[in-house]
């Protein structure tokens, strides 16, 4: 196996395993729509359902297209994956992580989402009457999968730009 599939699927693992355990931990310790802060104020662990994608989008509760919606664009999404993974810059470690933590997450989000029908999620965090929407480790990965790519193209660039200025004339 190439070795940016293989850094991609290792990476992937370490996401999906604990996702997987921490949801599990939520939905047998926790009734449905329960919570217990943690910092009070700002922060509780809670049991939610969300049938829409990171961080709530889209939850419709009363509605079972999501399912199968996001299961789809999640497979489009692995497949891109895997193409941006065999075309990657072997050294572009950022690229390659980045999209690691993404399949990770994508993948622990999709394993809810045809167990159960949606997903678990149980961060809460918020301020006064402000929620965030609940989210949990798929999401958390998504999101730095995302920041180490939006840092890889950032750095290619500089790298690009470097070397156009040093290019004679």
């Amino acid at each position: 196996m190439d070795a940016r599939l293989k850094t991609a699927a290792i990476l992937a693992a370490c996401i999906i395993v604990p996702d997987q355990i921490t949801k599990a931990v939520i939905q047998r310790r926790y009734a449905l729509w329960d919570t217990d802060p943690v910092i009070p104020g700002f922060f509780n662990l809670a049991h939610v359902l969300n049938k829409g994608a990171a961080f709530g989008f889209l939850n419709n509760p009363d509605s079972s297209w999501q399912i199968w919606f996001f299961a789809v664009v999640t497979l489009f999404a692995v497949g891109f994956i895997y193409y941006l993974l065999t075309t990657a810059d072997k050294g572009d470690r950022f690229f390659i992580w980045g999209l690691g933590f993404v399949l990770g997450g994508a993948l622990g989000n999709l394993i809810d989402r045809m167990r159960f029908g949606f997903v678990v999620d149980f961060l809460d965090f918020y301020v006064g009457d402000y929620h965030w929407p609940a989210f949990n480790v798929a999401d958390i990965a998504i999101s730095c999968g995302a920041f180490c790519i939006i840092v890889s193209m950032y750095m290619k660039n500089r790298r690009e730009k470097h070397a156009a200025h040093r290019r004679p004339a």
